[in-house]
């Protein structure tokens, strides 16, 4: 039974606010989508509210552990969806402020390029590598979350980690380099400058594009660096008249935003090895861009 504490705030509900922006972004890092990790936070409520407060330890891990099991039911649902997705699916980008870029181990675990590595990922394996790697949670507390024992949950693990090792992104890469790589980027796409665009990118540079079925993009991956640059340059000079570029701050990493007529069209990350652009992820899908007009706040 809930007790009322001497300040008569409501102990439960001080308890998820707290720790609000943690359950979002364990729930964000195992889904790839704010959409579903906000239903999924509403479902860690409706449980969380009907709980007995004076039998639980530790209220930080009872609520992780919620989110983690929410996420998971919710994770399998939407490997079936992702099943009938049209074209490439590309995780939900998000605005965030520049203390997540602060924090190096939480902008690489939430940047697009391993958000989708995760996604190569069965859904155990996602939920211990996250609650493991990027929140350093014990393996009895990953154990009681996942319904497994703590030994399967270290196998697990382990075999996460070399999974995860073998396609992550080579090594951590400066903002300031990003910065530099997208600058160069823009002002070649802005001027028409082919071979500039061709110096900012990788040979084997690759391009994904996530319409959704509702904005026209890419539907397969876009390999190497003369087809993705006479893509990029042949499609904006179309629209050269109505189109703006801006930097912006997307999952702790630099990116561009793309503007058509003044309305939010396209949100472009990349990934950046030595320099040279060897990912750009466009995402156009509409449904995808809501939470580009406030800053999302994460944290560990």
């Amino acid at each position: 039974m809930k007790r009322a504490e001497d300040d008569g705030t409501d102990p439960a509900t001080e308890a998820f606010v707290a720790h609000r922006n943690l359950l979002f972004t364990v729930a964000y890092e195992m889904l790839g989508s704010a959409a579903d990790a906000e239903d999924v936070l509403q479902e860690t409520w409706l449980r969380w509210a009907a709980v007995d407060l004076d039998a639980v330890r530790d209220r930080r891990a009872y609520l992780v552990r919620i989110t983690t099991r929410q996420a998971l039911t919710r994770l399998r649902t939407l490997g079936r969806r992702k099943e009938s997705y049209v074209g490439s699916w590309l995780p939900e980008p998000l605005l965030t402020a520049p203390d997540v870029a602060e924090d190096v181990e939480l902008a690489d675990s939430v940047s697009m390029a391993m958000l989708l590595v995760l996604e190569t990922l069965a859904p155990t394996e996602r939920a211990v590598f996250v609650l493991r790697e990027v929140f350093d949670l014990a393996y009895e507390e990953i154990a009681e979350a996942v319904d497994k024992s703590p030994a399967a949950v270290r196998q697990i693990a382990h075999r996460a980690r070399a999974h995860v090792a073998a396609r992550r992104p080579r090594g951590a890469v400066s903002p300031a380099e990003t910065r530099g790589a997208l600058d160069a980027f823009q002002r070649a796409v802005e001027t028409g400058d082919l071979q500039g665009l061709l110096d900012t990118l990788a040979p084997d540079v690759v391009l994904l594009g996530d319409g959704g079925g509702v904005k026209k993009a890419v539907l397969r991956p876009i390999v190497g660096a003369d087809k993705v640059a006479r893509l990029m340059i042949g499609g904006l000079a179309k629209v050269a008249a109505a189109l703006s570029l801006r930097p912006t701050q997307v999952n702790g990493h630099p990116a561009l935003v793309l503007r058509l007529d003044g309305e939010l069209d396209t949100v472009l990350a990349a990934r950046v090895d030595d320099g040279l652009i060897t990912g750009l992820y466009a995402v156009r899908n509409p449904e995808k861009l809501s939470h580009m007009g406030r800053e999302s706040v994460l944290s560990r």
